[in-house]
């Protein structure tokens, strides 16, 4: 009875070893190709942006006049208004790495401005509907929210938010529309808010 006991002991130990150079091996490739890569990126020259999306809010459907002297709502329409004249792109999704290869490594800060000025639009018009919906002003956070979705924002309280809304106000049918926007993001989001929408 002991010697098969021994023998399953010796193959275990062998199974693990062999998992441990494999998990081993797998790391040192994928870190060899991403510096590989990455002084790859290093060596592009600039590129046009001509293919770049800009994003431009459009507040036009925005409740300008509710809460016009809560000072947090306020701040939030003077950010989004000023932002409204900046260059603003999306790049979630893309690395650093994949910017430099696909514009050259000089456009990077150039780049990284636009999308920090996303970031803060998407951040800016969260808390803009945030405060109306938490002060009972549902309603009129939706048009905020629903611009966050037209923009490609991967915040899941936004869909959360909006599909109760729909639901509860007999508009199910938008729920189908959030789901097509949300397949579209190239962000770690996507999956859990595609997975709330279908459960929901």
């Amino acid at each position: 009875m002991k010697y098969p006991v021994f023998a399953s002991f010796i193959i275990l130990i062998l199974v693990i070893r062999h998992a441990i150079r494999r998990n081993r091996r797998i790391g040192e490739e994928a870190e060899s190709s991403f510096w590989k890569r990455e002084h790859d990126a290093n060596e592009v020259r600039r590129k046009p942006l001509d293919d770049l999306i800009y994003v431009t809010p459009d507040t036009s459907s925005f409740p300008m006049d509710v809460l016009a002297d809560d000072p947090e709502i306020a701040d939030c329409r003077r950010l989004v208004e000023e932002l409204k004249e900046q260059k603003i792109v999306n790049l979630t999704g893309q690395t650093n790495t994949d910017l430099k290869l696909r514009y050259g490594v000089a456009n990077l800060p150039l780049l990284t401005e636009y999308d920090d000025r996303y970031t803060l639009l998407v951040q800016t018009l969260q808390k803009w509907a945030d405060r109306l919906w938490e002060t009972g002003h549902t309603k009129e956070a939706v048009p905020i929210l629903e611009e966050q979705v037209r923009i490609n924002a991967d915040i899941s309280s936004v869909y959360r938010k909006l599909a109760s809304y729909y639901r509860e106000n007999g508009r199910s049918e938008k729920i189908d529309e959030l789901k097509k926007t949300a397949e579209t993001l190239n962000s770690a989001s996507k999956a859990s808010i595609l997975r709330y929408l279908e459960e929901f």
